[in-house]
Parts: C-alpha cells; sequence; structure tokens
C-alpha cells in the first residue's frame, strides 16, 4: 500500500510560514519500499550497529517460524568478507504463484510490499514471532542488492534484486529435491552508518534463537578476509533447561538440575525453566513467541505471582513460615532464581512500538494454571530441595527487614542533620535533572581536582574513598551499611532494590570517572555491578556513563596535545613529526589540575563520554558473574582468554 509521509505536516516537526496554503500537492505520497529508504530508523530503530544486526534478525526469524510450525529444522547463516549475509532453511519455501490481490508473484509481494506475509489474520502459520520487526521486504529496501532462492514444486526459483525493486521476473533456474529458502544481502552502506557486522553480536542471538526453540540447528559460518573460516552450530535439544544451566554455569546451585515445567492452554504454549543458586541476585528472562520482552508483561507477572503465592501456601503447610508471622514477598522468593519464562501466543499483543512489553490478559492466568500445577507438584516430591529453598527465602526475607530498618535509620539520621544529602558531595546549584550530570570521582585528590574544575551550575562531584563493597557477593542489608554505597544512594536520590523510584533521580548523567590503571578498573567494575543489580533501570534507560580522560599529555614548546589511547598517540607523534617532544602518561586523575581535567574530561565541548548500556542481557549476566562472582576458576579462565589484550597495564 502507497504510505502518507506527514513528516512535513504542520505539527510535525517542520517551521511553517504564517498564511502559507495547507494544499493537497503538500502531502508527500511514497510508493512500494520509498518510504522505508527515506525513513529507515522508523522501521528498524537506527541506522547504527543494531539496525544493521536487525537486518539479519529479520531474516532469521522468518525461518524460526518456519521452526515453530515444525517445518524447519536446520538454518544455515553465512556472513562474508565483504558483509554479504546468507540465510538458509529447509521449511516449506515461499510461494511463487501469482498473488490474487497483487498480480504478481508471492515471492515478489512478500519480498517488495510492506506488511506482506502469512503471519496477518488467517495467515500460513498459528504462531510468529518475526512481526516484531517489520519483515524482510524492509530487509531487501535497506539492502545495495537482494537475492532470494526457493525450492519448491520440484523446482529452483529465484529473484534478485537492487535496493528494493525487482530487477526482473521470478524464474525457474533449474530442478530441486526438498524445500527451502534462501536469502542472500548486502546491507546498503549509503544507507548504514557502518556495514560490518559483529559476528559476537549475531552469535548471541543465534544461540538464544536455539535455546528456545529446542531441536532446532542453527549453523553460523564467519568467513574472514584472510581466507580463514569459523563456524558454530547451536542446537539443544534439551531447550530452556539447558539454557538455565547455561546461564547458571559460574554459580552454585542449591539443586542439580533445573525444575522444568510446560503446558499449553487455549492455543498458548507455556515453557518455564528455573534453578535456585546461592547467589543474592535475580535473574529471570522472559520471552514471547522468541521476543525478548525485556519490560516483562503478563506473561512475567503470571509467574512472579504464582510463585510468590505457591511457595508461601508450602512455607505455611511445612509449618516454616508460623503463623503470626509475615508472608514472603515477591523479591525474597526470587533471591538468588536463574529463570527462563517463554511463551508462545498465537495473537500477540504488544506494548509500545519496540514490542519490549507483552500486554495479552489471558496470558497471566494461562501461567499461573501452568506453572501452578507444574511447581506444586514439583516441590510435593521434592520436599529437601523445596525446603532448601524456602530456608534461602526466609533468610532474604530477615535481610530485607534489616535493610530496611537500615534505609529508615538512615533517612533519620538525615533528617535529624537537616538535609538527605552526603556531607562529600559537592552538589550542582540546578535542580533540573535533565541539566545535572553527577560525577562519582576515585578518592579525595581526584575529588578536589573535579571540584575546582568543574561548572557549579550543573556538576556534582562525589568522590569515593577506595573500594566499595562487591554487591555481587551481598545481600541488600550490607549494602546499606556500607557508607560509600549509602551516600552514592543518597546522591543519586532514586533508592535501590524494591525502593527504587525513578522519579525521584536528581541528575539525568550519572558519570564513572576513574583512573586509567588497575584499581581504576576495579573500581568501575564495582560500580558497575552495583548498578547493574541493584539500579538497573539507571542502566537501561541510559543514565549512566564513563568518563574518557586522557592517557598522555604531548608537549612541543607551548603546543600542548592530549592522547586518549596509544593509537592517538602514535598519531600524533607521526603528525608533529618531532623527535624532541615531551611525553607525560597519566597514572590518576589527581596528577591533573583542575583547568586540565575541565578541558580533557568535563568540559561538555570537548570530552568523551561511554554511554553504558545492556545490548545483551543474558552476556552481560554472564560476565558480572564471571566477574564478581563467588567462583574463582571462572575468572581465572577469562583473565587467561584475554590476556593478551590488556592495554595499559601497570607493573
Amino acid at each position: 500500500m502507497p504510505t502518507t509521509g506527514l513528516d512535513d505536516a504542520p505539527g510535525a516537526g517542520t517551521a511553517v510560514q504564517p498564511g502559507a496554503a495547507y494544499t493537497a500537492a503538500q502531502i508527500q505520497v511514497l510508493e512500494g519500499l520509498e518510504p522505508v529508504r527515506k525513513r529507515p530508523g522508523m522501521y528498524i530503530g537506527s541506522t547504527g550497529e543494531r539496525g544493521l544486526h536487525h537486518l539479519v534478525y529479520e531474516v532469521v526469524d522468518n525461518s524460526i517460524d518456519e521452526a515453530m510450525a515444525g517445518i524447519c529444522n536446520r538454518i544455515d547463516v553465512l556472513l562474508t568478507a565483504d558483509h554479504v549475509v546468507s540465510v538458509t532453511d529447509d521449511g516449506r519455501g515461499i510461494p511463487v504463484e501469482t498473488h490474487p490481490q497483487t498480480g504478481k508473484s508471492t515471492l515478489e509481494t512478500v519480498m517488495t510490499v510492506l506488511h506482506a506475509g502469512g503471519k496477518f489474520g488467517a495467515g500460513g502459520y498459528k504462531v510468529s514471532g518475526g512481526l516484531h520487526g517489520v519483515g524482510v521486504s524492509v530487509v531487501n529496501a535497506l539492502s545495495e542488492w537482494c537475492e532470494v532462492e526457493v525450492k519448491r514444486d520440484g523446482k529452483l526459483w529465484r529473484q534478485r534484486y537492487e535496493r528494493g525493486n525487482p530487477c526482473g521476473e521470478v524464474e525457474a533456474v533449474g530442478p530441486a529435491e526438498g524445500t527451502g529458502t534462501t536469502t542472500r544481502f548486502k546491507p546498503d552502506a549509503t544507507i548504514f552508518e557502518t556495514v560490518e557486522f559483529n559476528p559476537e553480536t549475531l552469535a548471541h542471538r543465534f544461540r538464544e534463537l536455539a535455546f528456545l526453540n529446542r531441536g532446532v540447528s542453527i549453523a553460523f559460518r564467519v568467513e574472514n578476509a584472510d581466507g580463514t573460516a569459523s563456524e558454530d552450530v547451536f542446537h539443544y535439544e534439551g531447550g530452556l533447561i539447558e539454557f538455565v544451566t547455561f546461564l547458571d554455569e559460574n554459580k552454585d546451585a542449591l539443586h542439580p538440575k533445573p525444575i522444568f515445567i510446560e503446558g499449553e492452554r487455549d492455543g498458548v504454549v507455556v515453557e518455564v525453566a528455573m534453578q535456585y543458586t546461592t547467589g543474592y541476585s535475580e535473574t529471570v528472562l522472559a520471552f514471547a513467541n522468541n521476543i525478548n520482552t525485556v519490560d516483562g508483561g503478563t506473561h512475567l507477572a503470571g509467574f512472579r505471582n504464582v510463585l510468590t503465592r505457591l511457595l508461601n501456601e508450602y512455607g505455611r503447610k511445612a509449618n516454616l513460615i508460623k503463623e503470626n508471622e509475615q508472608n514472603l514477598a515477591g523479591e525474597d522468593v526470587r533471591e538468588g532464581l536463574t529463570a527462563v519464562v517463554s511463551v508462545k501466543v498465537p495473537e500477540p499483543q504488544f506494548e509500545g512500538q519496540t514490542k519490549t512489553k507483552l500486554g495479552n490478559t489471558e496470558v497471566q492466568g494461562i501461567v499461573q494454571t501452568v506453572v501452578g500445577d507444574g511447581l506444586g507438584h514439583w516441590l510435593e516430591t521434592n520436599p529437601q530441595v523445596g525446603k532448601a529453598v524456602l530456608g534461602k527465602a526466609l533468610e532474604a526475607l530477615r535481610a530485607r527487614e534489616a535493610a530496611r530498618k537500615a534505609r529508615e535509620l538512615t533517612r533519620r539520621k538525615s533528617a535529624l542533620e537537616g538535609g538527605t544529602l552526603p556531607g562529600k558531595l559537592a552538589d550542582c546549584s540546578d535542580r533540573e535533572p535533565d541539566r545535572c550530570e553527577l560525577y562519582i570521582v576515585e578518592g579525595d585528590s581526584a575529588g578536589g581536582s573535579a571540584k575546582q574544575g568543574r561548572d557549579r551550575r550543573f556538576q556534582a562531584i562525589l568522590p569515593l574513598r577506595g573500594k566499595i563493597l562487591n554487591t555481587e557477593r551481598a545481600r541488600v542489608d550490607r549494602i546499606y551499611a556500607n557508607e560509600e554505597i549509602q551516600a552514592m544512594i543518597l546522591a543519586i536520590g532514586t533508592g535501590i532494590a524494591d525502593d527504587f523510584d525513578p522519579g525521584r533521580l536528581r541528575y539525568g548523567r550519572i558519570i564513572i570517572m576513574t583512573d586509567a590503571d588497575v584499581d581504576g578498573s576495579h573500581i568501575r567494575t564495582l560500580l558497575l555491578t552495583f548498578f547493574y543489580r541493584y539500579a538497573k533501570e539507571l542502566v537501561e534507560r541510559g543514565h549512566i556513563y564513563i568518563a574518557q580522560p586522557p592517557l598522555y599529555k604531548v608537549e612541543k614548546g607551548k603546543m600542548v596535545r592530549y592522547c586518549y589511547s596509544d593509537r592517538e598517540l602514535e598519531q600524533a607523534k607521526a603528525q608533529i613529526g618531532d623527535d624532541n617532544l615531551t611525553i607525560s602518561r597519566f597514572k590518576g586523575l589527581g596528577e591533573m589540575m583542575p583547568q586540565q581535567l575541565w578541558e580533557t574530561t568535563m568540559d561538555p565541548a570537548s570530552r568523551t563520554l561511554l554511554q553504558v548500556d545492556i545490548d545483551d542481557a543474558v552476556e552481560a549476566e554472564k560476565l558480572f558473574t564471571t566477574l564478581m562472582g563467588d567462583k574463582v576458576e571462572p575468572r581465572r579462565e577469562f583473565i587467561q582468554m584475554h590476556a593478551r589484550e590488556v592495554k595499559n597495564l601497570d607493573i
């Protein structure tokens, strides 16, 4: 269908001269795939690396839909050295006969018409995940070229497109055995900021899809420019059980094998795998039709509600929770829990354009019924493990109560002292969070330079003494008792864990500024662990940043240049072309004069900040567990594996 482009209409962001005529001539109608090329960000989110990878996911999702329909068993993905992606499956193959509505081949219709496919209405799929994007036609529109081959009806059919336009008709180019579809495409370099795919990013998604669709094989081959190649095959007969085992690889489990529950009600398929560990953090991933619903939804609410209810009932029945004692709260029963909740819904309703929250109200009750039956039976038949899980939840309740008392004591103390902010905080004068930023600085020396060099109007400074508590190995009561963490909590304003409220945020940007040495890296990792585990929403909302102070100062006479990496230093030496240079290596922020710190690291006009985000929740979870968890061996293996990548090591 033609799409009407109304971005230039009054009120849509374009200035309109007073009295200017507003006529039909001003309404732009974009034919076919033109709107995709004109506004790619509307369809794939961005033209950066994330949008680029979204193209691959769209094509692979179509093959996964065939797998969910019980037809496709293997998907082969090839990434070539010249940035061409090929996806082959053994599904039914896209139909090639003439489509009754368009009068063109169905293959051409699917590839060139927006919102055409077997997932709308009473189409060819009972359950589909591909619709969280916008279809393979968008991939076609944003590719320099795209070629599709279909094995169907004993023939091999082919059609080629350039920037979304067919180069000819769908043709039978020879005989073929079996069925399936191969889609090859090269992203358009005039559309995307980069056309270089990150193989690790793609592999993470393929592994996730293989876990979620047990029995399906996804083979991923990467060809390098030097002629070498590597291949991984993701195949998990255990499905979600293996997913949870993978997530808990570096954790100590309370019971050896994950609990697995599955069932179907009213066409909705529910699968849950869960395992309790000795840790204190909760890792619950929720998926709807293979889409990672990071904002949760009715399926996650159903799981959490029934888990809390069942463990309280079990505790009362086993007399582990006495009659006069309070019930366990949701956060108590989820302490140390790793779980994956996956639902397949025939008509999914997602909230928001990003499709990250499931809205089907009926799904909550279905999940509660399926999980209630399965988990209830498991608790009855595994009493020893059930009591161990309940014992851990009761310990969590006691810690939560201790944390509540510590929090209230802190609030009372702050109120008596006439303010709620820590004494070491040098606050800014502006009170509008969107304009304010908090620098969390390592040490009093660097804190002193930062306080003198800052812009007091919008920059606040909070110096930390030493290394904060490793929050990966601590309960919330110990966290509240830590003075440095308590100072951060008070300064930021949102609270943490179950007390978190984004509406109380005092600074739009929270900037970690540590030394460029081993200790500085360790402190930065400890801070990131704290934010990830106890204030993850700050990360997800894009409030956490890492400052990038210079590593070197290059001087020649009155000329001074700052370099932020070894590469920049080499470039500077080559450009200046003089051996008589004075090169200083900054080891600590405290070595810098206040004006230097402002010019290089804190001035918005010249500084570089790295924004922290969570592109891959599964990988983030495993990394924090590896680096900061109780087990030493995984950490040793990680260090050995990445030892050659270390830069700026102080010996």
